[in-house]
């Protein structure tokens, strides 16, 4: 479908393991109540630690990616452990802000933390739309311009075209907002 943003999502068990997973699958569903979902792939064959540990904990994290950190992003794609965390094997760092239950990702410098609203089964493809809303969000000044609009170019965040190649984002132009 073309390039896609790219990012990481953090969650932990209840057994407190973090994981942090990248997906390129993630969609704006809506601004109020402030909804984010993410398309996960078929969990009847293969463990998925990231959807688990939502289900369990009903809490994550959505953390952008920027161009200074892209291998160690796509590095969490592995088969690792259960127990092993995709933030120390990648070589990133676990954070936590807002007293939320899940980690963010330090060295992103756009994140949100959300919780858990919906689970819908795609039956055709057994995939499943995770539905969750915006309960924390933290931008650094360096993406923000003056006039409050985030840019994404500033902050280097990267683009996902398929499963392994990677872009960088550069803003074009911006349009006035159109209203009836």
């Amino acid at each position: 479908t073309g390039i896609k943003p790219g990012n990481l999502i953090g969650s932990i068990s209840k057994e407190g393991h973090s994981n942090l997973a990248i997906f390129s699958s993630i969609v704006h569903l809506g601004s109020n109540p402030a909804l984010i979902g993410f398309i996960t792939r078929p969990d009847k064959n293969s463990r998925r630690d990231t959807l688990n540990n939502i289900i369990e904990t009903s809490y994550y994290t959505i953390n952008h990616i920027h161009t200074n950190f892209i291998e160690q992003a796509h590095n969490t794609s592995q088969k690792f452990d259960k127990e092993v965390s995709e933030f120390e094997m990648c070589n990133l760092t676990e954070s936590y802000l807002f007293d939320f239950p899940a980690p963010f990702l330090k060295e992103s410098i756009i994140k949100f933390g959300l919780k858990l609203e919906d689970l819908i089964t795609i039956k055709k493809n057994d995939t499943r739309l995770i539905v969750g809303s915006i309960e924390h969000l933290y931008v650094d000044d360096i993406a923000m311009e003056e006039n409050g609009d985030i840019n994404l170019e500033l902050a280097n965040d990267i683009g996902i075209g398929g499963l392994n190649n990677y872009y960088d984002l550069k803003k074009i132009r911006r349009f006035p907002y159109l209203s009836k």
